[in-house]
Parts: C-alpha cells; sequence; structure tokens
C-alpha cells in the first residue's frame, strides 16, 4: 500500500505542479489565492501543457436554502443564468464560448449551483468579461422566467413524475425527512415551480449570486499573475451583499421505522430505503464511502452477488452514500426479477448488512475499494476541468482547497473494523425510510397515490 501511495502522491504532484507561477501556496500545490474587496474568492493554477483553460464557480446555494412556495428555484435559476445579461443578448453567452472552441454547463445540488466552461486559452478573457455580467446583471424579466419555467416542469415530468425510480426517490425524501429542506428534491414540486414570481427570482439572485457566496477556480494556460487584475478589473464593481441567513437543520432524530407502500404503473415490483448517516464531513465519511464501494460497485460486489448472480431475486440492486452539508441518508434500490418479491430483496439486503455487521469484511475487499477510490480521485486530477472543480467545491465547503488532498489519507486509515462499526452504528430499522412499488396495470391506476400510503 504504501508504494502504492507514493506512486500515487508522485503523479498527483506532478499533475498539479505543471506550473510557472511564482506564487505558492503549500510546498506542493501551487495554487494562487485571493479574494477580491467585494469578498469574491479565486483560485488559480496554471499549467501550460495544453492551450486550454477551465473556469468553474461554485455558487454557495442549493434546494436547502429554500423553503416551500419555491421549492425548485435553485434549479430554475441555473437554467435562468443562460438567458442574457445587460450587455449580453439571451444565447450569446453559449455562442461566444463555442466560437472560442468550448463549452459549457452547470448543475444544482441540494447544497451547491456550480458553473462550468473549457475554453482555448485565447477565449479567457472572453469568459471572465460573460461571467462578471452575468453576476452583476442577469436579465431577469417575465421572458426569461416563463420560459425557463416551461421547461424546469417538463424536466420534471420526465425524470420524476413519468419516472419509476425518480418518483420513489422523491417519495423516500420526503418521508425521511421531515423539517430539514432536504424534504424536497432539487427539481422543486409542480405547484411551487407554478408559483414562483419574478420578484422571488430576483430576491434569490441578489441574495445568493454575491460575489461574497461565489468561489471561482481557474486551472489551464493561462498567466496567473495577470489574472488578479483581470479579475479585479471585471468584477470590482459588484457589490458585496449580506450573507445569506444560515440553513438551521432543525431535523429531529428518527425514532423508529416509516413505511411507504407505493402504487403505479410498472412492470416489476422495486425497494428503495435509506438510513440516516452524518455529513459529508463527520469522521465516518470515509468508511461509509469504502462501505458503498465494497457494496455496489462492480460485479464482484457483495450486493450484486448475492441478489443478482447467486439468489437470481433482482434485475438491479446498488447502494449510495448520499452525505451533504448537513446529515444526509445511506441508500439501497433494487428492482425484482418477474415473479420475485420486494420482501425478498428486503430480506437479502439486510442479510448482506447482517453478514458484514457480525462478520466484517475482507482485508483484500476494504483494499480494493481504497484502489477504486483512489483512482477515481486521481482521475479529477487528470484535467483542467477536474482539478477546477475539486479545488473549487473543497474551497467552498469544505474549509478550502487544501484539503481536498486530505480525503485519500483519509482512506487509508480506514480498517476492516471501521467497516463493521459503521454497519453497526448507522443501519439499524429506527433510522430506515422504506419505500415499497407495488406494480399496477394501467386500468388499475385510479388507486395511485403520487406520494404513496403509509402504513
Amino acid at each position: 500500500m504504501q508504494g502504492f501511495m507514493k506512486l500515487l502522491w508522485a503523479g498527483i504532484f506532478v499533475a498539479l505542479t505543471a506550473s510557472n507561477s511564482a506564487a505558492q501556496t503549500t510546498d506542493s500545490v501551487k495554487v494562487t489565492k485571493f479574494t477580491l474587496q467585494n469578498g469574491l474568492t479565486v483560485l488559480a493554477l496554471e499549467d501550460r501543457s495544453t492551450p486550454a483553460v477551465a473556469y468553474y464557480t461554485v455558487f454557495k446555494v442549493g434546494s436547502r436554502n429554500e423553503r416551500p412556495g419555491i421549492t425548485g428555484l435553485s434549479h430554475l435559476f441555473e437554467h435562468m443564468m443562460f438567458n442574457g445579461s445587460a450587455k449580453y443578448r439571451p444565447k450569446l453567452f453559449d455562442e461566444l464560448i463555442e466560437a472560442g472552441g468550448g463549452s459549457s454547463n452547470a448543475f444544482t445540488t441540494s447544497d451547491t449551483t456550480e458553473y462550468f466552461q473549457e475554453v482555448s486559452s485565447p477565449t479567457l478573457d472572453i469568459v471572465l468579461q460573460l461571467e462578471a455580467d452575468r453576476m452583476r446583471a442577469l436579465k431577469l424579466d417575465k421572458q426569461n422566467l416563463e420560459q425557463e419555467r416551461g421547461i424546469v416542469k417538463e424536466e420534471r415530468r420526465v425524470n420524476t413524475d413519468n419516472s419509476i425510480s425518480g418518483s420513489m426517490s422523491e417519495i423516500l425524501w420526503n418521508n425521511a425527512f421531515v423539517a430539514h429542506p432536504y424534504q424536497w428534491d432539487t427539481i422543486g414540486f409542480m405547484k411551487d415551480l407554478d408559483a414562483i414570481r419574478l420578484e422571488d427570482a430576483k430576491t434569490y439572485f441578489r441574495t445568493y449570486y454575491a460575489p461574497n457566496n461565489a468561489v471561482v477556480c481557474i486551472v489551464g494556460d493561462f498567466d496567473a499573475s495577470t489574472l488578479k487584475a483581470k479579475m479585479t478589473r471585471y468584477f470590482r464593481d459588484i457589490p458585496r451583499q449580506t450573507p445569506p441567513r444560515p440553513v438551521v437543520d432543525a431535523e429531529p432524530p428518527q425514532q423508529g421505522e416509516r413505511r411507504v407502500t407505493y402504487y403505479r404503473a410498472a412492470e416489476l415490483p422495486a425497494v428503495h430505503f435509506g438510513y440516516h448517516i452524518g455529513n459529508n464531513r463527520a469522521a465516518d465519511h470515509p468508511a461509509l464511502d469504502l462501505l458503498d464501494t465494497i457494496l455496489s460497485s462492480g460485479e464482484s460486489s457483495r450486493l450484486y452477488k448475492s441478489l443478482v448472480y447467486e439468489k437470481q431475486i433482482a434485475a438491479e440492486v446498488y447502494s449510495s452514500n448520499d452525505a451533504r452539508l448537513d446529515p444526509g441518508l445511506f441508500l439501497f434500490y433494487a428492482q425484482a426479477r418477474e415473479g420475485k418479491t420486494t420482501a425478498e430483496l428486503e430480506a437479502a439486503i439486510y442479510a448482506v448488512l447482517d453478514e458484514i455487521r457480525t462478520k466484517g469484511v475482507t482485508e483484500r475487499e476494504l483494499q480494493k475499494a481504497k484502489n477504486a477510490r483512489q483512482v477515481a480521485f486521481q482521475s479529477r486530477l487528470t484535467t483542467n476541468m477536474g482539478r477546477a472543480g475539486l479545488l473549487a467545491e473543497y474551497e467552498a465547503n469544505f474549509g478550502g482547497w487544501r484539503n481536498a488532498f486530505e480525503i485519500l489519507p483519509k482512506y487509508d486509515k480506514v480498517t476492516v473494523g471501521d467497516i463493521q462499526r459503521v454497519v453497526k452504528k448507522y443501519f439499524t430499522d429506527r433510522t430506515r425510510t422504506v419505500i415499497t412499488l407495488i406494480p399496477e396495470t394501467k386500468t388499475d391506476t385510479q388507486t395511485e397515490s403520487p406520494k404513496g400510503e403509509k402504513e
């Protein structure tokens, strides 16, 4: 293991120190960090190996910052950000970036909204001007709102309302949380999407898209010594705003299992359940990550071997460590094969967990999981975009970009005893919420309840 880690860190060192910048904030990683007077935090990492630049912005806002009545606004706003600003007409943003040989995109999570572009290095100056103008003066009018409202509503229909797995996921979070905003999905509820007003969007923009609520990371072929002057020129007149109110985690402890039976037109039964866990900065997070890999990463994983290969009761099965800024859920999903039941699926998954609870996992399984996580981490460091996203996310959410390089040593310290301990600690039926899908024919769907029936 020690030899592997030396090789791995050597690769990371080469990837991250391919820079001619004189500024050096640590002995091995030449990231230049500065903060403008308006509070905008900027990270810069030169890499002249290819004539390309990645520009990545993390706004510290997601669906956890919403409230009933405006759920889905964070995701709706992500769409609105591409529809023009004071100096640039709608769609020109993408046109100019594509003309520079690049691309742009964005995504919304429960905790953040993130925007990114990758362009040829001569196009960076255009990107700076485009990003500054939409942060300063996004085009917020009725036309922009109504156009994107319709698109987001259709997205909800496709990915949630008309999706079995999507609707089951929504129902699970709706029922696992009773006070925290994690109880709704980033897509929001349909009636809330209808109710969002233009004034809601303007208030949201002023509060959460302020420069002091954002982190920008730029990685690639540029001159770090002149970047600060350019960022100052383009962004300095964007006013700082009063910081948003912190999200209160008022979720009470779950003291007993919650079950929901969900009826809808479907071919096969399925079960989706989750256990309450800590947040993604908790000490147990690395062990839960590795457990997730052991349980469902690849055909040699425990869940696949047991439910798909040996018992042949599942067509699909997976787990997911969905830890977030606030405590989240460790998830399980399984779809039955024809003739099999959700009771069989549940029993088989619980048996896998019970075996780990009583006997633990092998050193080989754990080492294999560590290797997979290490390779996945290192792969983010092989591209400008991967590094930009990693550094920006850690700067915004995890106490600083340097902390990104603590995750591998944390994985390395996890023992087989830690894996067994977290199974015993978190996977108890008292903190479990279970959604059971009961298939109906289309002629029976008059009894369908979009939120299921609690037992």
